[in-house]
């Protein structure tokens, strides 16, 4: 769905801001697309937590899905709990505690070295499924913050530290090349696990090919994905498992904002009851300019502001953006595609009210208010 359809029919002055809109029709959409994929290739999808844990939809989700992946015993453990569905659980290292944690929740666990593995293969039981995560050397990623296979990268075993180990009790293959990119980059990605780990791949019993895979954009080739997945299948004979956790969120959800305070200093800065350091932190770490609804760049439209958070960070700004007519204090300001990557990064810096959540049926105009935060929320993370 496009932003304003997220919102259509919505009365926004029955909305609280700031706040997390989440459309339940939009993440429905997303999932069916998701299905059709499994239908077609008979792969396994799990909804990657680190980009959108917002349990109150998991209903929705695991309809279509197989389970979750996990980076953390927290996340695992929300996904037993909640999802009730496979959980697949993956970090850079793991401590004694995790490894006891996530035996309880956990039906594939991930390792991320040999040393890891060996450390801790007597305690996994039976029952749950052993993997190493692999490092291709080769992503086509553009931002290296987000590129797991630049250049000493730790996560994953390259090719030189894999030779000669001893493949006992491992079950599969895991890697994560991807960044929101399209199936030609995972063609490109496969070519590159195929040469470098092909010969152990048929003694594997899955290949996880993890994340990054924007399969719910407009532009994404669908076909394509499943025909690399058939044909990967039917040459190896292995499980192909997917973890996107964006593709599942991706156009589903609004922040809406509103507007406190217009200042100048040589342009018009609008300050807004939200922050793109506590509420939407990809903002300045991917970085990008988010969309606003009936706003456009600057000078396209009549009225230009900077949009700007609420906190005392000098380099609290949304960006530059023009407008229809002038802003006024109270205006209502919606940002688009906000349902993933925010809600499981915000963080209450300078005491800031973390927005609420809302998940809101689209053909039903049905709307549930699932939480609201108060004070006891950020005093009782600091001690």
């Amino acid at each position: 769905m496009e932003g304003k359809d997220i919102i259509k029919n919505l009365d926004l002055n029955n909305i609280p801001t700031p706040c997390y809109l989440v459309n339940e029709e939009a993440i429905r959409d997303n999932c069916k697309k998701l299905y059709y994929i499994k239908e077609k290739t008979g792969c396994k999808i799990l909804l990657a937590l680190k980009g959108f844990a917002m349990f109150s939809a998991f209903s929705i989700i695991r309809e279509y899905l197989d389970g979750v992946c996990a980076s953390s015993p927290y996340e695992a453990r929300l996904g037993k709990e909640e999802f009730k569905k496979e959980v697949h659980s993956y970090a850079p290292a793991y401590s004694d505690k995790d490894i006891k944690e996530l035996i309880k929740f956990s039906n594939h666990i991930i390792f991320n070295s040999f040393s890891q593995f060996n450390k801790f293969k007597d305690q996994i039981p039976q029952n749950i499924s052993c993997g190493i995560r692999i490092n291709p050397e080769y992503s086509e990623v553009e931002t290296p913050l987000y590129d797991p296979c630049y250049e000493y990268s730790r996560l994953g075993v390259t090719l030189e530290n894999f030779k000669d180990q001893d493949l006992s009790g491992i079950d599969g293959l895991h890697f994560h090349a991807l960044c929101e990119q399209n199936s030609d980059s995972l063609e490109h990605v496969l070519s590159a696990v195929e040469t470098k780990f092909g010969e152990h791949i048929a003694k594997m019993k899955w290949i996880n090919f993890g994340g990054g895979h924007h399969i719910t954009r407009k532009d994404y080739d669908i076909e394509k994905l499943c025909t690399l997945i058939n044909d990967f299948k039917n040459k190896y004979n292995v499980q192909v498992i997917l973890e996107p956790g964006e593709a599942i969120a991706l156009n589903t959800g609004v922040l809406i904002a509103s507007v406190l305070d217009i200042i100048k200093n040589k342009i018009d800065i609008a300050i807004l009851d939200t922050s793109t350091a506590a509420h939407m932190p990809d903002v300045l770490e991917m970085p990008y300019i988010p969309n606003i609804i009936g706003a456009d760049k600057p000078d396209i439209l009549p009225y230009n502001y900077r949009l700007a958070g609420l906190t005392c960070l000098a380099g609290d700004i949304i960006g530059d953006y023009s407008f229809k007519e002038p802003l006024k204090v109270g205006n209502r300001v919606i940002f688009c595609d906000m349902a993933h990557y925010t809600m499981v990064k915000n963080n209450t810096f300078n005491g800031v009210q973390l927005p609420s959540i809302i998940l809101y049926n689209s053909d039903t105009d049905k709307i549930k208010h699932i939480k609201k935060f108060d004070y006891l929320d950020y005093k009782n993370r600091l001690s």
